[in-house]
């Protein structure tokens, strides 16, 4: 049985949580329905910390530019460096340039080039517009926030929760050192991936071949990730997540029996 002093703490507690879960919703909704009015995009990556000055910076403008003239709008995180680069090519082309900005302490100041801006104050709600609304990911060199939506994008198609669509890295040099770890450390050594996993992503120095890939996976001209099953859904997308179905979780307990909190008024 639990005491009054934990009963009100929980009650207290779950309040709280009830609120956050509005919150979370409320993001959903909003980002959703700005989205979803922008047509086919996507959705490109990088350092916040690349300045104008370096050559990532003048190629991600370019990416943009060849986006917008493919009629793609682009999705970036909102911030400097990399996506300041690729939202400014957009919109000097004309294109739907969108910002997923991120409540941060630090490094996230929105750029100026965004003819959409959102800001999140949930990364994993962030991180599902961008595969939800993407055709495609293009990925510059960046650090740890660039890794964590490349690996996020990879294990997704890898389980195969989602459609797969093209994952394109930008930068034969700064990609090598982790190709060559994950075929040798992964894959040959230790069997944690396979063989096949190096087909659902593609490396390049060119933007254009990037683009070029991503528009002809679009419009069926060239298939991706062929080793990978394919379920009856996926042409087209019929889940209203936009991923595909799983296996539904068991709930084994139910009600506040369940949690201990029967006494709880």
């Amino acid at each position: 049985m639990l005491s009054a002093m934990e009963s009100k703490h929980i009650k207290q507690a779950l309040q709280h949580e009830a609120w956050r879960t509005l919150r979370i919703m409320s993001e959903f909704v909003d980002a959703t329905d700005t989205l979803t009015r922008i047509g086919h995009a996507v959705a490109v990556f990088g350092s916040a910390r690349t300045a104008p000055t370096k050559p990532e910076y003048q190629r991600a403008i370019d990416c943009g530019r060849v986006l917008a003239s493919k009629k793609f709008a682009v999705i970036t995180g909102g911030g400097p460096g990399i996506m300041e680069a690729a939202n400014k090519g957009c919109i000097e082309a004309g294109g739907a340039s969108v910002g997923l900005n991120i409540s941060l302490p630090l490094e996230q100041k929105p750029n100026p080039y965004q003819s959409i801006e959102l800001t999140f104050r949930y990364f994993f709600v962030r991180k599902v517009m961008f595969v939800k609304h993407a055709s495609g990911f293009i990925i510059f060199p960046g650090g740890f926030g660039t890794l964590d939506e490349l690996f996020e994008a990879l294990t997704l198609i890898q389980t195969l929760k989602i459609v797969p669509f093209p994952v394109i890295l930008i930068g034969k040099t700064f990609w090598a050192p982790l190709l060559e770890w994950m075929r040798t450390t992964l894959a040959q050594e230790h069997g944690t991936i396979s063989p096949d996993d190096f087909e659902i992503f593609h490396v390049t120095d060119d933007v254009n071949e990037a683009v070029t890939i991503i528009h002809e996976v679009l419009l069926g001209k060239r298939a991706w990730a062929t080793r990978l099953p394919r379920f009856p859904s996926d042409p087209p997308i019929t889940e209203e997540e936009g991923i595909r179905p799983g296996i539904h979780p068991r709930r084994h307990l139910q009600g506040d029996a369940a949690l201990g909190m029967d006494n709880i008024e």
